[in-house]
């Protein structure tokens, strides 16, 4: 009886390690082959070369396209413009939609639900007139602009699900002592919130960092590669062969950052799930 209970205890972690496997052969697959001149499955070919991070320290496509520092500087500030811009505009309008009872809230939580149901290829045609009436094409701001627009139905839906299971014991006493409507968010909502803007935060900083489409449609040149996603295309030509090897190595370095921020912020996502995201509830 005892050992019936202890399988089918640990019945659910043989699961997670089963599912996560085939992901971790893959990520050793890409460590592996960043390494190699060509590989069989995950065993390297010959001897192991560091010829594939070469664009580390050279332009491999001649003069005229930026190097892969200035690409990651352009990727770096477009994630970091989009996470600090949804974060804030999602988490005061969550907290209005929450909160206030105003004329419209219903018929404008209907809007942004329905601009995050529209697939983003569908609004680019009428986006690249907006930015070029705004003198904003081929530019990092107007790059930028477009995909905070993009993310911000999501993350105005997101904060206002997290500020729904904030108490109100706490918004109400300080709002009897005499605390604005501000101070309440900045300083008894928000510290509460911590959770959920760390996940909020996350997906905006993954979705600027790996963006392909908007940047790719809306900068033009060669000087203008806006984006590692953008840049890693140049890798891959229809007319010659593709080189695996140096695919895999800007790939990996791409991930590096993504990584860096989970592991930053892992500790803050698992408190969602141990209640953190409630507050004074």
């Amino acid at each position: 009886m005892a050992l019936r209970k202890r399988i089918w205890s640990s019945a659910p972690y043989l699961l997670l390690v089963i599912s996560v496997v085939p992901i971790m052969v893959g990520y050793l697959w890409l460590l592996i082959n960043s390494f190699s001149t060509r590989t069989e499955g995950l065993l390297p070919v010959g001897e192991l070369t560091l010829n594939n991070w070469s664009f580390l320290l050279e332009t491999p496509f001649g003069r005229g396209y930026p190097s892969i520092w200035r690409v990651t500087l352009n990727t770096f500030l477009i994630a970091s413009f989009m996470t600090i811009t949804v974060v804030l505009v999602s988490s005061l309008a969550g907290y209005a939609l929450s909160r206030l009872n105003f004329p419209g809230r219903r018929q404008f939580l209907s809007l942004t639900l329905i601009l995050h149901a529209f697939p983003s290829v569908t609004l680019l045609i009428g986006i690249f007139f907006v930015l070029r009436t705004l003198s904003l094409y081929n530019t990092l701001i107007g790059v930028g602009l477009v995909m905070v627009g993009f993310e911000m139905p999501f993350g105005i839906w997101l904060m206002k699900g997290f500020f729904d299971n904030v108490s109100w014991d706490m918004e109400r006493a300080a709002l009897i002592d005499g605390a604005s409507r501000l101070q309440v968010w900045w300083q008894i909502i928000i510290p509460t919130l911590k959770p959920g803007i760390a996940a909020l935060a996350i997906f905006a900083f993954v979705s600027g960092w790996n963006a392909w489409l908007v940047p790719k449609t809306f900068t033009i040149g060669a000087g203008k590669q806006a984006t590692l996603s953008v840049y890693l295309q140049n890798f891959q030509g229809d007319t010659v062969a593709v080189d695996w090897g140096t695919v895999t190595a800007v790939g990996l370095f791409q991930l590096i950052p993504v990584a860096l921020f989970f592991i930053f912020t892992q500790d803050l996502l698992l408190s969602i799930y141990a209640g953190g995201a409630k507050g004074g509830s």
